[in-house]
This record gives structure tokens, C-alpha cells and sequence, in this order.
């Protein structure tokens, strides 16, 4: 940018030694004033995000209860919803839950799965083994375990009766509910009120995922699915080559 030119003073014209005596202060001038080039610095913390992740994950106002936007800027884009490469026994349509890497797959033809991050609850670490999608809910209505209103009974006494479906209900906007040998095995894969928990370790609950991403999964899914749940190391005791991603894979968004 080029710096403003000092105006003629009226009272006296320069000299001609005045003005050689000032040429290299006023160069000086310039070259300190010059613009550098501008670069873009992301704020600590926080991810650049495409426009697809931005139309993935932004508001649902259709929905029961419109659902706002996510606020995906600081989530580590490996946990966002993405194809990967993933090799295993299973068949397509298939869910896979890792609970230690805190991923869960939808197995796709080829070699390939659709990725979702998610948050692991104490109950989500405690069950491992396979089940079934026996019931599905849109907007479910929940209720606190004893453990939990034990725990803190100033949040989640209030709700002992259960909570209605809505923006702040912890299961967010969709609930897919295991059975095992036909009896409920109280293991929830759900969204979440609390979208900072993706990708971590919870203090109560199931399987959490984003509410744009439980919307997507519920929706490819039927009942009867077939689910596995791995935890603790379990990872199907795969070959090598069957193993899960690695946390740089490359991704590619999809609906």
C-alpha cells in the first residue's frame, strides 16, 4: 500500500541539498510502511471449515423442534461425518461402534464405511457384544437412570418422570434402541445436547452423536440392523489389514 505523500509546505519551497538530505529518510519510510503480504492465521483451537461441513451440520428448521445449526469450529475434523476406507467381515449396513476411538462406521459396499464421531458414556464403555436396531424414535423421550439422579439430583431429579422430546432433551433428536436376543440391553446409540462431548469420554449415557448426524444415520438405517460394539482393545481380533483407519485418513464429506 503506498504511503500518503506529505504535502508542500506553504511558507518554503525545498531546496535542492534539502530535499537530497531527506530522499533517504523518506525511502526509508516507505520501505518500513510497506504492506507485508497478509496471511490467514486460524485462532487456536479452531478448525478451518468447508462449506459442505458448513451445509452438513446447519440448521434443520423442518424438523419437530427446528434444530439449530452445530458449532463445528473447534471440532478436530476427524470426528465430523466422512467416507474412509474400512476393511472388515462385516456386512454393508452393518454398525460398527469403537468405543475407544470413539468412532461408530456404517459398513458400506467396496471396502468402504461412512465415519461418525461420537461421545462415549459411562454406560456406552460398559457393554460390548452384538445386537439389533429393534426399535427407532424421533424426538424420544427420556428419563434418568437412579444412578444418574443419585449422582446429581439437582440436574436430573426434576426429570425422575421422564422428559419430552425436545431441543434439550439429552437424547436429542433421534434414538436407535438395542435389543439382544429380543430383550432391551438399555444401550442407546442417540444425539446430544451437548455437541462439545463429541470425540470424548462422558460421564453418563450411551452412544452420542451430532443431531445432524444421528438424523443422517437413523435415516439409512431400518430396524433389525445388525450392530457390533467394540471396547477395551476388542477390535473384532481383525487381521492386520482389517484394521480400523488411522486418524490420518484421508475424508471426504458425505450426506
Amino acid at each position: 500500500m503506498p504511503s500518503e505523500k506529505p504535502a508542500a509546505s506553504p511558507l518554503a519551497r525545498p531546496t535542492r541539498r534539502l530535499f537530497a538530505a531527506m530522499t533517504p529518510l523518506f525511502l526509508a519510510a516507505c520501505v518500513s510502511q510497506r504492506q507485508q503480504p497478509f496471511e490467514v492465521q486460524q485462532p487456536p483451537g479452531r478448525y478451518p471449515i468447508s462449506p459442505e461441513y458448513l451445509e452438513m451440520y446447519g440448521e434443520k428448521p423442518n424438523e419437530k423442534f427446528p434444530l439449530p445449526e452445530t458449532d463445528i469450529s473447534e471440532v478436530n475434523p476427524k470426528f465430523l461425518r466422512q467416507v474412509v476406507d474400512y476393511r472388515t467381515s462385516e456386512h454393508p449396513g452393518t454398525i460398527v461402534v469403537d468405543t475407544d476411538n470413539r468412532f461408530l462406521y456404517l459398513v458400506q459396499p467396496g471396502g468402504r464405511a461412512i465415519r461418525y464421531g461420537i461421545g462415549v458414556g459411562k454406560q456406552g464403555m460398559s457393554w460390548r457384544g452384538r445386537a439389533t436396531v429393534q426399535r427407532k424414535a424421533e424426538w424420544p423421550r427420556w428419563t434418568p437412570t437412579p444412578d444418574m439422579i443419585r449422582r446429581d439430583p439437582k440436574k436430573n431429579g426434576p426429570w425422575a418422570g421422564g422428559m419430552q422430546g425436545g431441543l434439550d432433551n439429552p437424547l436429542g433428536p433421534r434414538a436407535l434402541y438395542l435389543y439382544q436376543n429380543g430383550r432391551d440391553t438399555m444401550y442407546r446409540i442417540h444425539g446430544t445436547s451437548e455437541p462439545w462431548s463429541i470425540g470424548k469420554s462422558v460421564s453418563s449415557g450411551c452412544i452420542r452423536l451430532f443431531n445432524q448426524d444421528i438424523i443422517d444415520l437413523y435415516g439409512r438405517v431400518p430396524t433389525g440392523t445388525n450392530v457390533l460394539v467394540l471396547n477395551r482393545g476388542t477390535l473384532q481380533r481383525m487381521d492386520a489389514d482389517e484394521a480400523p483407519p488411522t486418524d490420518d485418513d484421508d475424508y471426504t464429506p458425505t450426506y
